[in-house]
């Protein structure tokens, strides 16, 4: 019984790993051919190339090795004529295979050739395609300004904190702004991850509006400040209050005076949380078009995300901040060892950290997902990480809580946060909502609470989009975003 209970056993494992090789393979496969497809025209130039340059010099190596038999065989052909009658054409019939390219050797050769030169090419097709997204991140920095590229740069908070903004606009613009506001772990860059034809950055410019990308406080392109260093404490004083406070308001208004238009708003997890926390307290409404929510949070106390779950219970954000570390820097020892010890201690796959995070994503390209980890994610501040656990434990939407009732009365006037009250926002401001069935993050069961509290809504000025097979990153990187869920976004636009 036991031999059958561990044969049984050993059956199951061969079946994981089988299927584990097989989805590595897949995901090979569709990598490069997703590459290939993006860059057809440099792989098929490169490969040829590289091809006929190593023809070329596998070919000259054959000449000058034929110049080299030629000359042994004159040196033969001296020595021999000295004690027999034999003749030149005979002596290299003797060594024919030293000389000449039988027909072997030359499929051979041209076979190498190929390989080595398809190689080559193949290789140069990829810094081709790196190049291009290190372009894409030169662009975000400031470094290079493109046409459809005006990097008109920078706004201040009032607490200090200088927040790259750059503009993509594409000829004449014949639509009103849009702010694309990233989430946790992200930054602007998130917009441009995918082709220009699947981004939505690019395919509401190619539309006719005109595009800002908005960057958070502590990210890559943000991390300026009037006084403060990004190494000290108090640059990482904050939770998403400020940034509801002031990131947010400060970017709408630039883009706003700027532009003399108001403007659409497009926010993606963390950034619907901060523009709903607005809106809740009539913050912006009267210059704002309309608002696009995708994976919309205002609630998390049903969140499925076994790794922000257990993060939250298990007080790691708080531990971190006792120790003295203020950045919460998902690439940082500190917190890399905590995550490994919680994975660890609570049985978590941790193998594939974005979808133990976010959900079985249904449509990323494994080459997005591999630029994605190059350069993401990105800082915060370990305090906003404990505010979002403090929000994940007791179910609500409240401010930071000090755990203190004299500093709460400090902040706030009273001994408790105060809750940012969601039944107060407009029925008449033009919401657009998309969620989806497998995100772990924006949970099905938060986000009807949210549609609950909606429910006495115009009808005419709330859309719903539910997809069922999405998770939280499908939304930013799926391949299939584009068709799904842009389209009818830049719909909803045009008509507000």
């Amino acid at each position: 019984m036991q031999r059958l209970r561990s044969s049984v056993f050993s059956a199951t494992n061969l079946k994981k790993k089988y299927l584990n090789s097989r989805a590595a393979i897949q995901d090979t496969f569709f990598s490069t051919k997703d590459t290939f497809e993006r860059h057809r025209v440099v792989f098929t130039v490169g490969t040829s190339i590289a091809s006929v340059a190593t023809a070329w010099f596998g070919y000259s190596l054959r000449h000058l090795h034929d110049t080299k038999v030629d000359q042994r065989l004159q040196s033969i052909e001296n020595a021999v004529k000295s004690n027999s009658n034999l003749q030149h054409a005979e002596i290299k019939d003797i060594v024919a295979g030293s000389g000449g390219c039988s027909i072997p050797a030359c499929v051979a050769t041209a076979g190498t050739s190929l390989v080595i030169g398809y190689a080559l090419g193949w290789r140069g097709g990829i810094w081709y395609a790196t190049k291009k997204f290190r372009k894409e991140q030169m662009k975000m920095l400031g470094q290079i300004t493109p046409r459809r590229w005006q990097l008109l740069g920078k706004v201040t908070t009032q607490d200090g904190y200088i927040l790259n903004l750059p503009r993509i606009r594409v000829g004449e613009l014949r639509g009103p702004p849009v702010l694309l506001q990233h989430g946790l772990f992200m930054d602007g860059i998130t917009w441009l991850l995918l082709p220009s034809k699947q981004s939505l950055a690019f395919l509401l410019a190619d539309n006719g509006f005109d595009v800002w990308v908005a960057n958070t406080r502590g990210t890559k392109y943000s991390r300026q400040h009037t006084t403060l260093p990004p190494n000290s404490s108090d640059y990482w004083n904050w939770s998403w209050d400020e940034l509801v406070a002031y990131d947010l308001p400060v970017t709408v208004k630039y883009v706003h005076d700027l532009t003399g238009q108001k403007l659409h708003y497009v926010g993606h997890s963390q950034g619907t949380l901060v523009a709903l926390a607005a809106f809740s307290q009539d913050q912006l409404l009267n210059i704002l078009r309309s608002a696009a929510l995708l994976s919309p949070i205002a609630y998390v106390g049903q969140m499925t995300s076994p790794l922000a779950k257990n993060a939250a219970e298990n007080f790691i954000a708080e531990s971190l901040y006792n120790f003295g570390v203020f950045e919460f820097n998902m690439r940082g020892v500190s917190v890399i060892k905590l995550l490994k010890d919680l994975c660890n201690n609570t049985g978590i796959d941790c193998t594939n950290l974005l979808t133990s995070f976010t959900g079985p994503n249904c449509c990323l390209n494994p080459s997005i997902v591999n630029v994605f980890l190059d350069h993401e994610p990105q800082s915060t501040a370990t305090k906003n990480m404990i505010h979002l656990s403090q929000m994940i434990r007791e179910g609500t939407t409240s401010m930071f809580d000090y755990q203190n009732e004299d500093e709460n009365i400090k902040h706030y006037g009273q001994p408790s946060p105060p809750e940012y009250d969601m039944t107060r926002i407009p029925n008449d401001l033009p919401l657009f909502l998309s969620y989806g069935g497998a995100d772990a993050l924006s949970d099905v069961k938060d986000v009807q609470r949210l549609l609950e509290i909606l429910k006495d809504h115009q009808a005419d000025k709330l859309v719903v989009q539910y997809r069922n097979d999405y998770a939280h990153a499908d939304y930013v990187m799926g391949e299939n975003a584009y068709r799904d869920v842009y389209e009818p976004l830049i719909s909803f636009f045009r008509l507000q």
